[in-house]
């Protein structure tokens, strides 16, 4: 059965905007699991912009599926990761200025410090998993070092499909996933899916897992969070082969 991990960022989102204590994650998190959900996903930014170490603290207290961790590969955010112990990290890139990520990590250009990075979270039991785009030669690297599993960026593919013309992009995702099947790589994908350009994703049996969360949110505005996350839980696994 394939997994959805629940991106609880816009909840945090809105409640920075007022600067309140509420919406709280926390309470977002158990209300996602009632619904279905396998995994909570968080982004600790430098700029604690939204979700901030608290909100992650209590996390790994209180719910009782797998907590992912997005983060950048800073020193800072190391020791959080060390501290908290989530069960899983996935690096990703981070730019002050941007609104949301922007494009995945460059094992590449990076690699060295991508390697020590995961060397050292899986020195403390910690699963880790990579933010790259659909591109052979990151998937090679990133198996190089060391990950146990890489997470695809379907940002192109979900801005496509908007448009009717998410054909290429889905291929390219299909290799990849396969590709990565074929090393021994566990792949999940997220950024930009929503209720229906989840579905050809959904079917290719090489995705494992999902990380979904403005699109769940902001459905949650009309219907609450527990059948949101209900709905996107049906989806993911009705149409999977």
């Amino acid at each position: 059965m394939k997994k959805l991990s629940v991106n609880l960022d816009h909840v945090a989102t809105l409640r920075e905007a007022r600067k309140e204590s509420f919406p709280d994650p926390v309470q977002a998190a158990l209300l996602c699991e009632l619904g279905g959900a396998d995994g909570i996903t968080v982004h600790l930014r430098s700029d604690r912009r939204h979700i901030k170490e608290r909100d992650l603290r209590l996390l790994r207290e209180t719910i009782k599926t797998e907590l992912n961790l997005e983060m950048a590969t800073t020193e800072e955010m190391l020791r959080i990761a060390l501290q908290v112990k989530p069960d899983v990290v996935t690096l990703v890139p981070e730019r002050p200025e941007e609104l949301t990520t922007e494009g995945g990590l460059d094992v590449v250009k990076n690699f060295s410090l991508i390697k020590k990075r995961i060397n050292q979270l899986k020195g403390a039991g910690i699963i880790t998993s990579i933010f790259i785009e659909a591109d052979e030669k990151q998937v090679v690297r990133a198996k190089e070092a060391g990950a146990d599993k890489i997470e695809i960026n379907t940002d192109a593919y979900a801005k496509k499909s908007r448009k009717g013309k998410a054909g290429e992009e889905l291929e390219r995702i299909k290799k990849i996933a396969r590709h990565c099947s074929e090393i021994g790589l566990l792949v999940h994908a997220g950024h930009g899916l929503d209720y229906w350009n989840i579905i050809p994703l959904a079917q290719l049996e090489e995705i494992e897992g999902f990380s979904i969360g403005f699109a769940i949110v902001a459905r949650a505005v009309f219907v609450g969070l527990k059948e949101a996350v209900s709905e996107m839980k049906r989806l993911v696994c009705a149409t999977a082969r």
